[in-house]
């Protein structure tokens, strides 16, 4: 047996030692397994609550907040959710985190604005939030301050949305149906809790909560969230199971539909990263969804019989620049992709075809309007880059209004006609402010009212006494 001198194991000690603790300190440091998963599992929850679209400003940094948001009461910007301690979560424990998101409370206590959508939130499980914490406190924190909420009085006082909750919001759990399948409850709880669908696409009532009219289609932000209900001629109740799951991972479906604004930036940054098997329970929910009808008839089948060949149209035609004609303005700029016919172009319909196309064929010229003044910019499931240029810096309100007539007439349902004034609102995207001083006057009138009843009451226990 080899013997080591005394002073060969002084000298080998510390070596020793510093291999032992660098193996200690590696042990520790190494990841626990169980940890990342629950933070992937908190990623992909943050992906499918389409967190980052609303939490991240135009060219800014994700999560750190900053989105405006123009409401009826004023402009709300998003709040900074990276663990920033300062101007972001990084304070907050788990059950604060769970309390905005479950009940609209922030970590001071104050009521959240329901532009954050905690009526839809508050079905999530404990469980899926405690892996949304998770996955949030593993960020990086960013400093950032959002701009303050640009909103006058009454409506700047948080005291206020307690009545609106009140009126609005009732906490309740998720419940599965018994009587329902596993995979049509998972699609329940992705549509009504994680995906938070009815929030767009279901009509406001006076008060601005959810009315009973669940996914009839709403305006937001002066886009047409359409109608998703089951009915067959105002909603979806035509396409197959395969129509929608292939139109909510891609935002198209040839024939049918075709997607831009809010609901290009859900599918780009949320829908298309669903398992197959969300994917599936989400559109076997929808489909189920009860019909609703409205005004809106045949939005994807309108001018499936258009024929119209634009360069036999515009052949011989004058050229006026100061007021060119519809024909002439879709030559120049939807021909050589759309098509001189509008029937689409290149395998799968790249470049959509305009007839049969949801957009073009809606009663409201809204859509048609926002996609040629901001175009079309979304990534789909396979991770292609969809762009369409917006012609909004290069054509004024009035040739905006003159070209989507001529498109709504050519292969649209027509309707009525679109002018430059419409254009312009849309353009600056302006929303109309309610007066403060309505909502007060209703508050004190409803006051009097109660009081009134009141007095109205006693008199007549008197009289009976």
């Amino acid at each position: 047996m080899m013997r080591l001198s005394l002073k060969t194991t002084l000298l080998l000690a510390p070596l020793a030692g510093l291999l032992f603790s660098t193996a200690s300190f590696a042990d520790s440091a190494a990841p626990d397994s169980s940890k990342l998963d629950l933070i992937k599992q908190g990623e992909y929850l943050s992906k499918a609550s389409d967190c980052e679209v609303c939490h991240t400003s135009p060219g800014g940094t994700t999560f750190a907040g900053g989105l405006a948001f123009k409401t009826p009461f004023g402009v709300i910007y998003s709040s900074n959710i990276t663990p920033d301690k300062t101007t972001g979560i990084g304070n907050w424990t788990e059950q604060q985190f769970s309390n905005a998101l479950k009940h609209g409370i922030r970590a001071d206590g104050q009521n959240l604005y329901p532009a954050m959508p905690y009526t839809s939130y508050s079905k999530l499980t404990d469980a899926d939030i405690h892996a949304m914490y998770a996955y949030f406190m593993s960020l990086p924190g960013v400093n950032h301050n959002p701009p303050e909420n640009e909103m006058g009085f009454p409506y700047n006082q948080r005291l206020a949305l307690k009545g609106w909750n009140l009126i609005n919001f009732h906490y309740k759990p998720f419940e599965e149906d018994p009587g329902q399948s596993a995979e049509w409850n998972r699609g329940k709880y992705v549509a009504t809790a994680l995906g938070h669908c009815e929030e767009c696409h279901t009509p406001r009532n006076l008060a601005m909560g959810l009315s009973d009219k669940a996914y009839a289609g709403a305006m937001v932000d002066g886009w047409e969230a359409f109608n998703i209900s089951s009915d067959k001629e105002s909603g979806i109740g035509n396409w197959s199971h395969d129509d929608l799951m292939q139109y909510l991972r891609t935002g198209a479906l040839p024939g049918k539909a075709t997607t831009g604004g809010g609901m290009a930036d859900v599918i780009s940054h949320s829908l298309r990263f669903l398992t197959p098997e969300d994917m599936s329970a989400l559109a076997t929910y929808i489909k189920s969804v009860p019909a609703q009808q409205t005004s809106s008839r045949n939005r994807s089948g309108a001018g499936q019989n258009a024929q119209s060949d634009i360069t036999q149209e515009v052949r011989g035609m004058p050229i006026d620049d100061a007021s060119p004609s519809g024909a002439v303005l879709f030559n120049g700029n939807c021909a050589s992709c759309h098509g001189t016919a509008g029937q689409g172009i290149g395998e799968n319909k790249y470049y959509p075809s305009l007839s049969q196309n949801s957009v073009v064929g809606s009663d409201k010229p809204n859509n048609l309007v926002q996609v040629i003044l901001h175009g079309v910019d979304r990534v789909n499931g396979a991770g292609e880059h969809i762009v369409m240029p917006g012609f909004g810096e290069n054509l004024t309100d009035a040739q905006i209004a003159t070209l989507t007539n001529y498109v709504r007439n050519q292969f649209g349902n027509q309707g009525e006609p679109v002018d430059a004034a419409a254009v312009k609102v849309l353009r600056d995207n302006n929303v109309t402010v309610i007066p403060g001083y309505l909502l007060i006057m209703a508050g004190v009138i409803g006051v009097l009212i109660l009081i009134a009843l009141v007095i109205y009451i006693r008199r007549r226990r008197t009289l009976r006494a």
